[in-house]
C-alpha cells in the first residue's frame, strides 16, 4: 500500500490514478448502458482500449502548469468534467438511444424543460457507481493519503504524456479505419464512432461535422434543386385510380403509436392478446393493413418518423431534423400546409409533453400546423402524479382530454395524436392495466423492461379503443380516415433476442443482423368506412406514408419534393432504405459492406446468399445499393442545404411561421366558431352548440368523470399565455 501511495503522490502518478478511474467508468458505461453491438473480440478490444487515448490527452494538459496546486486543481477539474460528461451521455442515451451531439447542446435552450423532466425519470439506483470515483478522490485528499507533489515537473514529461495520448489515439484510429474503412468520412451510426474511437471523441467529431454542414448550407445554390427535381420526377409513382380521392373531404386522424412494433399485432402472452383492439382494426375489412412496412428512422427516432410522415423526407444521417436548428429554420412542403392550401383543412397536433421538447413548437409552425395542444393544455397541475410519465401525460388522458379541442376544430381537419405511454422505460401502474399479465421472464433491468413493454402496449391498445368508441358515438367514424402507425422499434437488439429465443423458441446461435432487420417492421393501417381493405404484402416504409395519404385525400403529389411513393400505386418503389445504408426488397435484405461485397439474405429463408455463385443477383445488388445511396443523399442535401427555399410548387405558398401562434388557442378556436355562426363545421356546432365530451367513456383510474366543460377553461388561462 505504501508503494502505491508513493506512486500516486507524484504528479504523474496522480494523473495515472485519475486516468484509471475514468477508464473504468467509461468501459462500464459501454457494457452496461450503451448498446454498441460489440459482436466480436476485435470490437471488444477497441471498446476497452479507446478511452485511454482521449483521457491521457485531456489530463496531460494540466502537466504544463508550473505551480503544483494549480496543476492538481486543473487535473481534478478536467477529471470531474469528463466524469460528468460520460454520465450525462448515460442519461441521454437512456432517453434517446443516442449520444450528446453538437446540435443537442446548442439546442438545449429550446428543450431544457423537457430534458430536465426526462433526465429525472431515467436515473437509476445503480448510478451511485458513477459517484464513487469523485468521492474516492475527495476522501483520499481529505485523509491525506494523496498529497500534492510540490517538486518541479519537467516540460519534457508533459510533452511525452501528450505524445503518448496522440500515439494511442492515432493507433486506435488507424485500427478502426482498417476494420471499418471511411469511418469518419461516411455517415455511420453514432454507435460506430463511439465503439471505435470512444465517447470523448464523438462530440468533437460531431461538432466538426456540424460546422461542415453549416458551411455546405451557406454555399448552397438554386441550381442544386434541379437535381432533386429530376430525381423526384423520375421516381414519382402515379396514384392508383381505385384509391385516388377515396378520402376526399374526410377528416384525417393520425395516431402515432409510440415504439409499437409489428410483432405486437396478434401476439399473445399467457394466452391473452397483448393488443386485442388494434388486432381487430388490423384485420377489419375497412382497413388497409401493411405487413411488410418498416420504420426507417435513424438516431432521431420519433423526430425522424414525424419528419418522414409530414414532409416525405428522411431524417438526418446524424441527429434529428426536429431537434437541430434545421427543423426550426428550414422551408417545408409538409402535409398540414399542403392539405390546407389544396383542400381547406384545419390542422392540429395533440401531445402531452412540453411544447419545446424536440423543438416541436418551432417545427410545427414551419410545417404549417394551425394548432399545437401540448402539456400546458391539459390539467397536469391538478392531475394525480400517476397521470404522467417521463414523456408527458398518459395516453388515455391524451385522447379523452384532447377531444374538447378536437370538437372545436373546423372540418375537415388533419390531426395527429402522439402517444407516449409506450415509450422506453415503459412506466405504468398496475391499476392502469387491469388484469393483464406480462411474460414470466426473470432477470436484470432490461429483462424487466421487456415485461413492462407488453404491459404499456396493452394500455396503449385500450386507449386507442376508447378513442375509436368516441369516433363512433359522434359519427366521426363515417367522416374520417384514421391512419395508425408505429414510429420505431421499442426493444433493442438484445431484448429482441431475449424475446424470440425464450418465448418463441428461436435458436440464439442463429440470431443474425437479418433477424434484427426484420424487427424494424411496424404496423401501418389506414382505416376508413368503405375503403377496400385487407392485409397487403407491399414492401414499404415510413417515407411512403405521406404520398399515400395525400393521394387518398385527392392531392396529386407529382409537383412536391417527396422521396417515398404511394403504397397503393402500381408503380410503387418497393425498396425500403434504412439510414445506416442497408435495405430490404420483397425478396432480399442487403447489408452493404466497406469491402464492397454486400451481405445478402433471403427474406424467405433468412439464409445468406453467396453473391459469387449468383452474378446476376450481384449486378442487381450493385444497382440497388447505388439507388439507396442516392435516395438518402438526395434527402440529406434537401435537409442540410435547405433546398426547398429555392423551389415552390404551383399553387403552393411557402409557410411563414410568423403567421402561427400556439398561444391562447382556445380563444382562437371559439372566435372562429362564433364568427362563422351557422356556417361553422365543428363537431361542437353540429351538435347544437353542445359539447360531446360526455360521449367519451374511459376507464382511466386518473379520471373521475370530472372533465372540464368546453366553455370553462379556468385552469388553462395562465398556461396558455406562456406559449
Amino acid at each position: 500500500m505504501k508503494k502505491i501511495q508513493s506512486i500516486i503522490n507524484t504528479r504523474l502518478g496522480f494523473m495515472t490514478f485519475l486516468i484509471i478511474l475514468l477508464w473504468i467508468q467509461t468501459v462500464v458505461t459501454y457494457y452496461l448502458d450503451f448498446s454498441l453491438g460489440l459482436s466480436n473480440p476485435l470490437l471488444h478490444f477497441f471498446a476497452i482500449v479507446n478511452p485511454f487515448a482521449t483521457v491521457v490527452l485531456l489530463l496531460s494538459l494540466a502537466l504544463y502548469i508550473n505551480k503544483p496546486k494549480i496543476s492538481y486543481i486543473l487535473m481534478g477539474i478536467l477529471y470531474l468534467a469528463d466524469a460528468i460528461f460520460v454520465y450525462s451521455n448515460v442519461l441521454y442515451y437512456r432517453s434517446f438511444s443516442d449520444f450528446i451531439s453538437f446540435n443537442s447542446i446548442t439546442g438545449v435552450g429550446k428543450v431544457a424543460k423537457g430534458l430536465f423532466t426526462t433526465t429525472l425519470g431515467v436515473i437509476q439506483f445503480r448510478d451511485v457507481f458513477y459517484l464513487t470515483g469523485p468521492i474516492l478522490v475527495i476522501i483520499l485528499f481529505l485523509t491525506k493519503f494523496i498529497k500534492v507533489d510540490v517538486r518541479p515537473f519537467r516540460k519534457i514529461n508533459a510533452v511525452a504524456a501528450t505524445c503518448l495520448g496522440l500515439m494511442l489515439f492515432s493507433a486506435d484510429l488507424a485500427g478502426a479505419e482498417s476494420n471499418r474503412p471511411q469511418l469518419l468520412g461516411r455517415t455511420f451510426d453514432h454507435g460506430y464512432i463511439v465503439k471505435y474511437i470512444g465517447i470523448n471523441s464523438f462530440l468533437p467529431y460531431d461538432s466538426i461535422k456540424a460546422a461542415q454542414n453549416d458551411q455546405v448550407r451557406s454555399s448552397a445554390t438554386e441550381t442544386e434543386v434541379d437535381e432533386v427535381l429530376d430525381y423526384t420526377h423520375k421516381n414519382y409513382a402515379a396514384p392508383n385510380p381505385k384509391y385516388f380521392g377515396k378520402a376526399n373531404g374526410k377528416n384525417i386522424i393520425i395516431i402515432h403509436l409510440e415504439s409499437f412494433e409489428q410483432q405486437l399485432i396478434g401476439m399473445k402472452i399467457n394466452g391473452v392478446e397483448v393488443t386485442p383492439f388494434l388486432n381487430s382494426i388490423y384485420n377489419d375489412k375497412n382497413t388497409a393493413s401493411f405487413d411488410n412496412f418498416y420504420n426507417e428512422v435513424g438516431t432521431g427516432r420519433t423526430g425522424d418518423a414525424e419528419t418522414m410522415l409530414e414532409s416525405g423526407l428522411f431524417g438526418l444521417g446524424s441527429g434529428t431534423a426536429f431537434f437541430s436548428k434545421l427543423g426550426g429554420d428550414n422551408t417545408f412542403q409538409a402535409a398540414p400546409a399542403i392539405l390546407a392550401q389544396q383542400k381547406g383543412y384545419t390542422s392540429a397536433v395533440f401531445h402531452g409533453n412540453t411544447g419545446s421538447f424536440w423543438n416541436r413548437d418551432n417545427v410545427y409552425k414551419n410545417m404549417g400546423y394551425n394548432y399545437f395542444f401540448d402539456e400546458s393544455y391539459y390539467d397536469t397541475e391538478n392531475a394525480d402524479s400517476k397521470s404522467l410519465n417521463t414523456y408527458g401525460i398518459k395516453d388515455k388522458l391524451l385522447f379523452s382530454e384532447g377531444i374538447k379541442y378536437l370538437e372545436q376544430m373546423q372540418q375537415p381537419f388533419y390531426t395527429k395524436f402522439l402517444t407516449v405511454t409506450n415509450h422506453v422505460r415503459y412506466q405504468f401502474s398496475d391499476e392502469d392495466n387491469g388484469d393483464f399479465q406480462s411474460t414470466d421472464l426473470q432477470g436484470d433491468y432490461k429483462t424487466r423492461q421487456i415485461n413492462d413493454y407488453f404491459k404499456t402496449a396493452h394500455y396503449l391498445d385500450k386507449s386507442v379503443e376508447e378513442f375509436f368508441n368516441y369516433l363512433k358515438a359522434t359519427g366521426l367514424d363515417k367522416t374520417s380516415m384514421v391512419v395508425l402507425y408505429g414510429d420505431h422499434y421499442g426493444l433493442d437488439a438484445g431484448q429482441h433476442k431475449t424475446i424470440f429465443t425464450q418465448i418463441q423458441g428461436h435458436d440464439p446461435d442463429e440470431w443474425s443482423t437479418f433477424n434484427e432487420s426484420q424487427m424494424q417492421k411496424v404496423p401501418f393501417m389506414i382505416h376508413m368506412n368503405g375503403l377496400k381493405g385487407g392485409i397487403k404484402h407491399t414492401y414499404g416504409g415510413e417515407i411512403d406514408a405521406l404520398p399515400t395519404i395525400l393521394h387518398l385525400a385527392g392531392v396529386n403529389t407529382s409537383q412536391y419534393i417527396q422521396l417515398g411513393t404511394d403504397l397503393l400505386s402500381k408503380k410503387h418503389n418497393s425498396i425500403v432504405a434504412f439510414r445506416d445504408g442497408h435495405y430490404t426488397t420483397p425478396k432480399y435484405t442487403v447489408f452493404p459492406t466497406s469491402s464492397g461485397v454486400a451481405k445478402v439474405y433471403s427474406n424467405e429463408s433468412g439464409q445468406l446468399i453467396p453473391l459469387k455463385d449468383n452474378p446476376e443477383l450481384a449486378m442487381k445488388v450493385e444497382k440497388w445499393t447505388e439507388e439507396v445511396a442516392l435516395r438518402l443523399k438526395t434527402s440529406d442535401n434537401v435537409n442540410n442545404k435547405n433546398l426547398l427555399r429555392f423551389y415552390t410548387p404551383n399553387n403552393f405558398t411557402p409557410v411563414n411561421p410568423a403567421n402561427y401562434s400556439y398561444r391562447n388557442e382556445v380563444e382562437q378556436l371559439t372566435k372562429i366558431r362564433d364568427d362563422l355562426g351557422d356556417k361553422s363545421t365543428s363537431i361542437y356546432s353540429q351538435n347544437g352548440n353542445k359539447t360531446t365530451t360526455d360521449l367519451y367513456n374511459t376507464d382511466s383510474v386518473q379520471l373521475k368523470d370530472d372533465r372540464t366543460p368546453i366553455d370553462s377553461w379556468s385552469y388553462l388561462d395562465k398556461n396558455n399565455t406562456t406559449k
